[in-house]
C-alpha cells in the first residue's frame, strides 16, 4: 500500500508516546521533529508539512491534551484528525446534475491511468451507485486510445460513444450528449486527450470540450507514484480548467503518499476516489478519516466491510451458517470462501485494516503467498465429491492421486487435510457457544 515508509515511521513514533501518563512540551517536540522527518521523507510539500507540525504542535501542548487523563491517547487522537483535515477532512460526494444526464470531463497527462480510470469509474457509477454511464472516446491523438475504452467497454458490457479519430473532440463530446439525452444516461464519461506535458493546444482543446459541455465535474487524474509533480500538475491543470476534484492511480503501488497528502492544501480541490488496484473494481471513494485511520496503524474497519457486503453472496453466507450449525460444513464450502474473500483484495492488505494488527510483530513484513492459496484450491478441485464430503475416507492412496492431480506434494494435502479438521473442531465450539448464549454471537461475515 502507499504510506508504508510513512505510516511505519509514524507508528513506531506514535508508539513511544501512546502509554504515556504525562507528556511534556519537550516530549510533544520531540515527537514532531520525527513526523516532520517522515512527511518531508513521504515527498509532501514543505509549506504543507510546516502548517501541519504548527497545528498539531499548537493543539498537542494546550490545555486539554495535557490535563486529560491520558495525554498520550489525546496527542494520537489530535494527530489523526489533523491528518484527516489535511486530506480533506470528510468524504467528497460525485456531483449529480439537476437534470440528467451528468457530464464528468476526465482529464491528465499521459501515463496516469486516464482511461483506464474512466472505466473503473464507469463501473464503480453503475455497481455501487446504481447508475447508467455512457463512456465517451474523445482522445482521437494517442494511437489505440479509442480502442482501449471500446477493449474496456466490451469487458464492462457498457457502451462507448466513439466518432473514430477524424472528428474534432469538441463534436465528439457534443454528439455524446446528445445520445446520453435521447437514451436516458445518468452520466457521460469524457475521456479527453492527454499529453507527455502541458501545453497550449492541449488547454485549448479542454476548454473549448469544457465551454460547450458545462460538466458538473472536471476530474484531474494523476499517478500517485509521481509524488510532488503531481501537485505541480494538479495547479497548473486547475488554473487553466478549475478541476472539480483529484482521482490518485497507483495507490496500493510502492508509493510515498506525498500527493495524497499536499494535493488538497495545495489545490483547494479534494481527492474523489482513489486507484487501489490493476482491477476495473479497483477504485474506491477516498475517505480522508480512514486513510488516516489506516497510515497511522488503527485499521480501517469500514472499508473492510465495505468490501464483504460487495464480495460475500448474503444468500450463500446464510446457507453456510446453517451448515457451521449443523456440522455439515465441507471442503467444497471451505473452497467457496476461499474464492469470496479473494475477492475482497490482497489478503495481506486486508489484514492491515483490522485495528491493532499493526502492533502484532512482523505484520509489517508479512507477505501472503498466492501461490500458497492457489495450491489449497488446487489440491480441493482435484478430489471427488465424495471426498469433499467426506475427507476421513482419504487413505493414503487416494493422497497420492490428489497430489499429482493438483501439482502439489502429498505433505501439503496432509497439511491442509489436518487444517480443515482442526478448523471443524473450532466451529464445533462456535456452535456450543451460541447455543449458550440466545443472543450476542454471530459467525464470521454473517
Amino acid at each position: 500500500m502507499a504510506f508504508e515508509g510513512l505510516a511505519e515511521r509514524l507508528q513506531n513514533t506514535i508508539q513511544k508516546i501512546r502509554g504515556k501518563g504525562k507528556v511534556s512540551e519537550a516530549d510533544v517536540k520531540e515527537m514532531m521533529r520525527e513526523v516532520r522527518l517522515a512527511l518531508l521523507e513521504a515527498d509532501v510539500n514543505f509549506k504543507v508539512v510546516k502548517d501541519f507540525v504548527k497545528k498539531v504542535s499548537e493543539r498537542a501542548v494546550g490545555q486539554e491534551v495535557m490535563k486529560s487523563l491520558t495525554p498520550g491517547q489525546q496527542v494520537i487522537k489530535v494527530v489523526k484528525e489533523e491528518l484527516t483535515e489535511l486530506m480533506g477532512g470528510e468524504q467528497s460526494q460525485i456531483a449529480v446534475a439537476k437534470r440528467p444526464p451528468t457530464v464528468v470531463m476526465m482529464v491528465g497527462l499521459q501515463g496516469a491511468g486516464k482511461t483506464t480510470t474512466t472505466g473503473k469509474l464507469a463501473n464503480l457509477l453503475r455497481k455501487k451507485y446504481n447508475r447508467k454511464p455512457l463512456l465517451v472516446a474523445a482522445d482521437i491523438y494517442r494511437p489505440a486510445a479509442i480502442k482501449q475504452l471500446e477493449t474496456l467497454g466490451k469487458q464492462l458490457n457498457m457502451p462507448v460513444f466513439s466518432l473514430g479519430d477524424q472528428v474534432s473532440p469538441v463534436e465528439i463530446a457534443q454528439k455524446a450528449i446528445e445520445k446520453a439525452k435521447e437514451e436516458h444516461y445518468d452520466y457521460v464519461l469524457i475521456d479527453t486527450a492527454g499529453r507527455l506535458h502541458i501545453d497550449e493546444n492541449l488547454m485549448e482543446e479542454l476548454k473549448q470540450i469544457q465551454s460547450l459541455t458545462k460538466p458538473e465535474e472536471i476530474f484531474l487524474v494523476v499517478d500517485a507514484m509521481t509524488g510532488q509533480d503531481a501537485v505541480n500538475v494538479a495547479q497548473s491543470f486547475d488554473e487553466q480548467l478549475g478541476i472539480t476534484g483529484v482521482i490518485l492511480t497507483k495507490l496500493d503501488g510502492d508509493t510515498r503518499g506525498g500527493a495524497a497528502l499536499s494535493i488538497r492544501s495545495v489545490t483547494g480541490k479534494p481527492i474523489k476516489f482513489a486507484g487501489m488496484g490493476e482491477k476495473m473494481d479497483a477504485l474506491e471513494p477516498f475517505h480522508p478519516e480512514r486513510m488516516a485511520s489506516r497510515i497511522l496503524g488503527m485499521g480501517d474497519v469500514l472499508t473492510l466491510i465495505e468490501k464483504a457486503q460487495a464480495s460475500v453472496d448474503e444468500e450463500k453466507a446464510k446457507q453456510l451458517e446453517q451448515k457451521i450449525r449443523t456440522m455439515s460444513f465441507t471442503l467444497d464450502d471451505f473452497l467457496d470462501q476461499l474464492g469470496q474473500v479473494r475477492s475482497m483484495g490482497p489478503l495481506d492488505e486486508l489484514l492491515k485494516m483490522i485495528p491493532g494488527m499493526n502492533r502484532i510483530k512482523g505484520l509489517n513484513n508479512i507477505q501472503i503467498d498466492e501461490k500458497q492459496i492457489s495450491h489449497v484450491e488446487a489440491i480441493i478441485r482435484s478430489m471427488t465429491k465424495e471426498e469433499k464430503e467426506h475427507p476421513e475416507i482419504i487413505n493414503s492412496s487416494r493422497r497420492k492421486r490428489i497430489a499429482k492431480g493438483s501439482g502439489t506434494t502429498i505433505q501439503e494435502v496432509n497439511r491442509l487435510l489436518k487444517q480443515f479438521e482442526e478448523m471443524k473442531k473450532m466451529m464445533k465450539q462456535m456452535t456450543s457457544m451460541q447455543k449458550g448464549k440466545k443472543k450476542g454471537f454471530k459467525f464470521p461475515f454473517m
